[in-house]
């Protein structure tokens, strides 16, 4: 039965019974107590507003300067901190639009603090994140802050998020975050016009004093257009740059909306002799902040996310409704929707996921198969791999080749807003 999220209350991490270990982490010291990703997402994420005043060519929200009327009140945000808190001392962030343009953001920053959780804001690079109010969610509890920054430079950045000076203020955000003694990290959304640039960001990461840099792969939802994405061997070429950085730097280095990274950190680990893990060497700069990192989240599976007026998704770039906070428990839905579930559930796969030898530690972005396909089982649209079992299938002629696969469930993506 659900309950509204007035009524949580806080608690302690569950550990069910499936032995879902998919989000053990190890880090400096020892491992993090293994996650049950059945039971308990590691990550929420809230989109506190689409008030933004920046126009993202990709922008997941279609983000609009002005706040919507039915965004969530500051006693019904409370009650959806205090019901994730169910979870455990999970991360919980602060997105947007620009958070920063909630009034409450402080206080609620603070109260999820004080609760327990792990809090971290993603706010926009513009005028609004002053050194005053980042020093005042520090003040609250708040553990990191996260600039999108999406060129080595003001031209290709600006460009993209459609206001000039954002660049400079992604910067400058950075610096004043540090100095007063915040762990920061970096955002880059990695799309067809990009891929150029990647060496630059690739330099330019390790000149910031960051402890994170989260590379986000194109999902054609929003405003992003199936044309916007790079191909499955621009990814490929990116995801290999990123490892070869990750031995040398001072960061962590994780792909969003693109798990298949893992693949290629296994398949270059175990050609080089090393022990071989989905995640590279540097996840124990993740940890300096409590912060810290989990293997193969995904959409639904470790993820959750939650609109500005409650609604309750697998993620923020696969736009399937589950609930709503102000009517069904969140924790009651994730656990147990027909949705989430069956995003856990590996078997579900279609094509050559469903026959992929890494399908345990990948699975393919679901949220680009619905994407691109209207079936978030269907097989990652933009992999290069082909598993062995599906090649044998293939030159048996029992399936075609992926152009052929994708030709025939490829379709226009459709205006679908998250609300």
């Amino acid at each position: 039965m659900p309950h509204p999220m007035k009524h949580g209350h806080p608690g302690g991490h569950p550990h069910g019974a499936h032995g879902n270990t998919r989000g053990s982490t190890p880090g400096r010291g020892g491992a993090m107590p293994p996650l049950d990703f059945d039971q308990a997402p590691f990550l929420v994420i809230w989109e506190t507003t689409q008030a933004c005043d920046l126009a993202c060519k990709h922008c997941r929200a279609k983000a609009q300067p002005n706040r919507h009327p039915d965004e969530l009140t500051t006693a019904e945000a409370k009650g959806m901190l205090e019901r994730i808190r169910e979870f455990g001392r999970i991360i919980f962030v602060f997105s947007g639009g620009d958070a920063f343009k909630r009034p409450d953001i402080v206080e609620l920053v603070k109260y999820g603090a004080d609760l327990g959780l792990r809090m971290a804001i993603t706010p926009a690079t513009t005028p609004l994140a002053t050194r005053e109010i980042m020093q005042e969610l520090k003040d609250a509890g708040l553990s990191r802050l996260a600039v999108s920054l999406d060129g080595s430079n003001s031209g290709i950045h600006d460009e993209f998020r459609q206001v000039c000076g954002s660049f400079d203020h992604g910067l400058r955000i950075l610096k004043e975050a540090q100095e007063i003694g915040l762990t920061t990290q970096v955002n880059t959304v990695v799309r067809k016009n990009n891929l150029g640039d990647m060496d630059a960001m690739c330099r330019l990461m390790t000149e910031l004093g960051i402890v994170f840099w989260e590379v986000f792969f194109l999902v054609p939802m929003g405003r992003a257009r199936p044309e916007d994405v790079a191909s499955a061997q621009g990814f490929e070429n990116v995801f290999n740059k990123l490892y070869d950085l990750s031995k040398t730097a001072t960061f962590d280095i994780k792909a969003t909306a693109a798990p298949q990274y893992g693949r290629v950190v296994m398949q270059r680990r175990a050609a080089e002799q090393q022990e071989v893990d989905v995640l590279t060497g540097g996840t124990h700069h993740s940890l300096k902040d409590g912060i810290g990192r989990a293997r193969n989240v995904t959409d639904g599976d470790g993820f959750m996310f939650i609109s500005h007026v409650g609604d309750i998704y697998p993620s923020g770039f696969l736009p399937v409704k589950a609930g709503n906070v102000r009517s069904d428990d969140l924790v009651d839905v994730y656990r147990h929707s027909d949705l989430f579930r069956a995003l856990r559930d590996r078997n579900n796969l279609k094509g050559k996921c469903h026959s992929c030898n890494y399908r345990p530690n990948c699975g393919g972005s679901r949220a680009r198969a619905y994407a691109m396909t209207g079936d978030y089982h269907e097989a990652e649209p933009f992999c290069a791999y082909i598993p062995p079992h599906w090649q044998k299938l293939i030159d048996e002629g029992k399936v075609p080749g992926d152009a052929e696969y994708f030709a025939a469930r490829f379709r226009a993506v459709e205006e679908r807003p998250m609300v």
